[in-house]
């Protein structure tokens, strides 16, 4: 069975590749129900740090990821990656739905409050990573547009 991690900001499969070398991308798809938002400005980085959001009530707007086949050799990096260990991040189960079906999955969500802006450096990253992964363009210039 495999293990598979959604991913909203890494969307670059060469930037994965070395965090999670033994993990190859296996598609794309869309967190319904979720929406990407940014916190823990606190924490010290330059701006705050993406993470995700139960939408709440419907319509909720949907999260467009990369799905990881994560291999087990690769967990234990992620996670530090992450900043796991640290209480930064942590780990939530998440379904996908993706052209084939639904996967279930896991992501990383923020132990943070949410609340700050991102910088222009880090927001434009997302959305550049996005837009290479084969997001719509109404998605990327949503993000683009978002205050930073």
């Amino acid at each position: 069975m495999s293990l598979y991690a959604a991913y909203a900001v890494n969307l670059d499969p060469r930037l994965m590749a070395r965090r999670a070398p033994h993990s190859p991308l296996r598609g794309t798809g869309w967190l319904t129900g979720w929406r990407l938002t940014f916190g823990g400005e606190e924490m010290g980085w330059d701006g705050a740090l993406a993470t995700l959001a139960e939408a709440g009530v419907p319509p909720a707007p949907d999260v467009f990821v990369a799905l990881y086949d994560i291999a087990p050799m690769d967990e234990d990096s992620l996670d530090r990656w992450e900043g796991v260990g640290l209480d930064i991040y942590r780990r939530t189960r998440v379904r996908v739905d993706t052209l084939d079906g639904t996967v279930n999955a896991w992501a990383y969500v923020l132990n943070g409050y949410e609340g700050g802006l991102p910088s222009a450096r880090y927001l434009g990253e997302i959305a550049d990573a996005a837009e290479s992964a084969g997001a719509p363009h109404d998605y990327v210039m949503e993000l683009r547009k978002r205050p930073c």
